[in-house]
């Protein structure tokens, strides 16, 4: 496969299982402090169909080592310049390996841990129709930004929404904020809490694994109440 143009760095784990020409695809989005290679040890407990991406954020994050996708307030809400800079680089990254590896363009998944997961609901939220899933582990939607999100257009989307009740970094309230604001849109929505901190428990990892196969087996279909 040829290197994508992209500002994105980035990793790919090969396909271990057929699914014709075209395979899903699956790019993960990983969190503060962290790189693409954080979490490709998960890669070999997902769904063996996908082709998939871990992109490293833009900026170094400088109190810790390792990459960030923005800076942010006391509230939460990301830093506005960054914030735009890493969505625009992300959206760019997101079409580049759609058009540039054989993936089927109608599975495109979202796979993001805190930071990362905040970036996945920002393009599910600003690219309707062209994100088929995603799973938003100890994350939350970023209210607030530049972006224009499409509430109403989401019919074709599942959403997968994952986090620690004891969370200590996210507190689980933000991850209940993102159900209760997909619970009023269009979209297919799962919400799980799990007893853990801002992680990934293998309990968590298994129920992923489940959710992703089970929406790469279901067509997307509209909700309905």
């Amino acid at each position: 496969m040829k290197p994508l143009a992209s500002t994105l760095t980035y990793r790919v784990h090969e396909p271990r299982m057929p699914a014709g020409e075209r395979h899903p695809l699956l790019v993960l989005l990983h969190g503060r402090g962290a790189d693409e290679e954080d979490l490709l040890g998960l890669a070999d407990e997902l769904d063996g169909r996908f082709l998939i991406v871990s992109a490293r954020a833009p900026f170094p994050f400088t109190l810790g080592g390792g990459f960030t996708w923005y800076e942010f307030d006391l509230s939460g809400t990301p830093d506005p310049a960054m914030f735009r800079t890493s969505y625009d680089a992300l959206e760019h990254f997101l079409r580049d390996v759609v058009a540039g590896h054989p993936v089927d363009p109608a599975r495109v998944y979202l796979f993001g841990f805190s930071m990362g997961a905040v970036m996945a609901h920002a393009a599910a939220l600003s690219l309707p129709g062209f994100v088929r899933g995603i799973v938003a582990n100890s994350g939350y939607v970023p209210e607030n930004t530049f972006l224009r999100f499409h509430w109403d257009a989401l019919e074709k989307l599942d959403v997968l929404i994952t986090h620690g009740s004891m969370d200590p970094v996210l507190p689980v309230q933000m991850g209940r904020r993102a159900r209760d604001l997909y619970g009023g849109s269009t979209a297919q929505v799962t919400y799980r809490e799990y007893p853990m901190g801002h992680q990934i428990s293998q309990e968590s990892l298994d129920d992923t694994a489940a959710w992703l196969t089970r929406s790469l087996d279901s067509p997307p279909a509209p909700r309905h109440g």
